[in-house]
């Protein structure tokens, strides 16, 4: 049986990578993510994929090697690149993590508003890597919902 992953996507420059990173326990440098990357726990999945409506059916194909997905927005950034209603095509749970936390606090309800759009439920979790805010929080909370789906 394959082992399923947690699938990371967001536009460009929001931090997947890094996040992708911090979930993995890697701490070498980061490299532009051009191509789907299948880490020790992450699917981490290239911005072109939701800048471009018509790779929407890759992505869905990549979920089925996924337990889960992290929908990533960027507090520093509003711009909207998800279609209204996109967490809704996937079988997996869809976490919300608004990225980048520590910038642009005003941004805040905007991005809760988009996840609410894209179809994400609550709760939302906030983080900014490099300061490590949020992740503690976010992994146990994906380690809690790992339990509740019955994976090892």
């Amino acid at each position: 049986m394959k082992r399923k992953r947690i699938m990371v996507i967001g536009p460009r420059g929001c931090g997947k990578t890094t996040l992708v990173n911090s979930l993995n326990d890697y701490d070498g440098p980061l490299k532009r993510t051009q191509d789907t990357i299948y880490g020790k726990n992450t699917i981490d999945v290239p911005s072109a994929y939701i800048e471009n409506a018509w790779m929407y059916k890759h992505m869905i194909a990549l979920s089925q090697d996924a337990w889960c997905m992290l929908l990533m927005v960027d507090q520093s950034r509003t711009d909207e690149v998800y279609s209204h209603g996109f967490a809704k095509a996937f079988q997996c749970p869809v976490i919300g993590v608004i990225s980048k936390s520590d910038m642009a606090p005003e941004n805040r309800p905007v991005c809760e508003r988009q996840l609410e759009t894209i179809g994400v439920d609550r709760p939302y979790f906030d983080v900014c890597v490099p300061e490590g805010k949020g992740i503690g929080e976010l992994k146990r909370y994906l380690l809690e919902l790992r339990g509740r789906e019955g994976l090892k």
